[in-house]
């Protein structure tokens, strides 16, 4: 096969989250076991970084890896789901998993995934484990897809392990409390594996304390021991000076990630890059520095509080959830702006109406959908954005809406594409930035 033709592969043939949702979440590891011990386990021959956390798992996992490159390590990144193209989700220093392995990979492991029908995530975990091996990593930062105790990730025994946060998302398969979706993230937590969580809420701390009890895994709590002590938004960077808890050292960093709940993110960073340096690895502050101001160039990540243009502020954000729409919320209160308009696209199975109570009143909206069966069809979404006190009108795709607001917005107006990672990644204004 072609690269094309085995893309079409495993997107047709295989269950896959991003089109038909929960159906293809497989709730056991035996299928990455199966496909692992078939390829001689290579996640065995890996050191790892294992990150799970309802928001904010990719922004940190795309920010350490950058800070390890910046150190020297020959770094391995796994995420998902990816914008434009499918070799995003597996890269190594930054650059993308090549196009022949992806062929020589599925051509391989054919006769197993006729056997066995794995899903299109757990051939891509294997697939990114083997490539890292090949590619012979120094570290390579695994990003969750869904939880974390039966994700497909979760066979791994990482150096570290680090749980953003929790919040309300995938209730229909992590449980209907905080409490039990905090359980299933904490499933990562391994024996005697240091964890550090970056953000805890009163119904977690507990879950997160026995879980590692249980494992007898140390535990950091970022806030506990970093605080921000002050921010600046520059034009294209977000500094932020940290301090330490204990003595108050403080110490100034420029992100190119803007969005505000970076802030969060970075304390989980730091932390975590702190449990590593006990370890023994060797990572200078010059090292942090570099990779905090260079993440995007470093690593390729995009659709976090992006600014693709100015006059107007063209936006893209990724953020679909209760939670991450409550930040984008939060960051459009203290963005200056005349005229707000927001094009938003959301997936079925979220809270639509909980996601829309969020968001500001006074703006236009633009209600769409990506091009996947998951989409809420644009006529519904528009309807109960019109219930919740919305104004605007409803557009086929994301391109066509965005084309109607770039005509109406004036210069001092911002215009916001988010509610969906598939959304955004439908942009054609990133198309040249992905390249």
């Amino acid at each position: 096969m072609t690269y094309q033709e085995t893309l079409d592969y495993l997107f047709t043939k295989l269950p896959m989250y991003s089109r038909i949702g929960a159906a293809a979440f497989k709730e056991d590891l035996t299928n990455t076991i199966a496909l692992c011990e078939a390829l001689g386990n290579p996640h065995k021959k890996l050191q790892c970084i294992h990150i799970a956390g309802t928001n904010g798992k990719g922004s940190t996992s795309h920010m350490l890896a950058a800070i390890l490159q910046s150190a020297g390590y020959k770094t391995g990144l796994y995420t998902s789901p990816h914008l434009k193209d499918f070799r995003e989700r597996i890269r190594v220093s930054g650059e993308m998993i090549k196009e022949e392995f992806v062929v020589d990979f599925v051509e391989r492991i054919k006769p197993l995934i006729v056997s066995i029908e794995p899903s299109f995530f757990e051939i891509t975990v294997a697939m990114a484990f083997d490539y890292f091996v090949q590619e012979k990593t120094d570290i390579a930062i695994i990003e969750v897809g869904l939880g974390g105790r039966l994700d497909s990730t979760n066979i791994i025994t990482p150096l570290l392990s680090v749980i953003t946060n929790i919040g309300w998302d995938h209730m229909n398969m992590l449980g209907n409390s905080i409490e039990k979706i905090a359980f299933e993230k904490a499933g990562i937590i391994k024996p005697s594996i240091p964890v550090v969580i970056g953000e805890t809420r009163p119904e977690t701390k507990p879950v997160f304390a026995a879980k590692a009890q249980e494992q007898k895994a140390p535990v950091v709590i970022a806030t506990d021991i970093l605080y921000v002590a002050d921010w600046h938004e520059q034009p294209w960077v977000l500094q932020a000076t940290i301090a330490n808890k204990k003595n108050d050292e403080r110490t100034m960093y420029e992100l190119d990630l803007q969005g505000i709940y970076q802030l969060k993110n970075i304390l989980t960073v730091l932390a975590s890059i702190r449990e590593l340096q006990k370890q023994g690895w060797r990572i200078p502050e010059t090292a942090i520095q570099k990779g905090l101001r260079h993440t995007k160039k470093l690593t390729g990540l995009h659709g976090r509080w992006e600014i693709v243009q100015r006059e107007p502020l063209l936006v893209l954000d990724v953020a679909h959830n209760e939670d991450g729409i409550k930040q984008i919320a939060e960051q459009l209160e203290i963005t200056d702006h005349d005229q707000l308009h927001i094009i938003i696209g959301l997936v079925k199975d979220k809270e639509a109406d909980k996601v829309l109570s969020l968001l500001p009143g006074q703006a236009t909206y633009y209600f769409t959908k990506a091009q996947i069966p998951r989409a809420l069809p644009e006529e519904q979404l528009a309807q109960k954005g019109h219930a919740a006190g919305l104004t605007g009108e409803h557009f086929p795709d994301v391109n066509t809406a965005l084309k109607k607001a770039l005509e109406r917005a004036k210069k001092q107006d911002l215009v916001i594409v988010c509610g969906s990672v598939f959304l955004v990644g439908e942009v054609e204004a990133i198309e040249h930035r992905l390249s």
